[in-house]
């Protein structure tokens, strides 16, 4: 089974959103939800080997010919 980045950044997004305090406690846990939710955006969006699949050449349309 594969992790689900996309929830996982959306529910950090939504706790990060929720520390809206200007005291010091509200502020690291920002912080570090803030590199959690990159960490996550990362892998979320890491590229897999791309698979090329090769299609035979077009022919000319007929009025091209």
């Amino acid at each position: 089974m594969r992790s689900d980045f996309a929830a996982a950044r959306e529910l950090l997004e939504c706790a990060q959103n929720r520390l809206c305090g200007m005291d010091e406690t509200s502020q690291r846990v920002s912080e570090a939800l803030d590199s959690l939710i990159e960490e996550i955006a990362i892998a979320e969006f890491r590229k897999a080997p791309l698979t090329l699949v090769p299609f035979p050449r077009a022919r000319p349309p007929k009025h091209a010919r």
